[in-house]
């Protein structure tokens, strides 16, 4: 076992293990601070698949601006910090053995498939190809896609300012 695989079963049991959290917190901060550990975990996985400008997309979108949004709002607005989220649980039965064949079948898959293997490379980056193409052949597509964007986003800020004037 190299270093390589160390890191990447590193990266893959922060992600399970805060998605687990994620799943089971009662406490809506606690949920959402373990979700940003699940969104890190995965823009680690990313980072080792080659896929760097994916990550930094991921690191910047999800942790950068949604993550951020959600505990504003969460902190920001009074007496949520304290509300349990309800977590019943319907049917643990049938979903347990649905779950247990489910898994059986994928170890059984696993265990039978014949995999090719071959030597490990160390991945290519891909953001300097990803900027070439948007710069030089989808350069138009990327230009409407900011004016859209745009667009849409002064069609929310008015439609939010007239709701907020009623």
């Amino acid at each position: 076992m190299n270093l390589y695989d160390l890191i990447f079963y590193l990266f893959a049991a922060i992600t399970i293990v805060s998605a687990v959290i994620v799943v089971n917190a009662k406490n809506i901060v606690y949920a959402a601070f373990s979700l940003m550990f699940t969104f890190f975990g995965v823009a680690g996985l990313y980072v080792l698949l080659g896929a760097d400008f994916i990550a930094i997309v991921q690191v910047m979108v999800y942790i950068g601006g949604i993550l951020v949004l959600l505990l504003f709002g969460v902190m920001l607005t009074h007496k949520i910090t304290s509300v349990d989220i309800k977590t019943g649980t319907v049917q643990l039965i049938p979903a347990l053995i649905i779950i247990g064949i489910f898994a059986a079948v994928l170890v059984g898959l696993m265990y039978s498939t014949h995999w090719a293997t071959k030597p490990a490379e160390i991945p290519v980056t891909t953001t300097k190809s990803l900027g070439n193409l948007l710069v030089t052949e989808y350069v138009l597509i990327f230009e409407l896609l900011g004016i859209l964007l745009l667009v849409a986003m002064i069609g929310a800020a008015t439609i939010a300012r007239r709701d907020g004037e009623k």
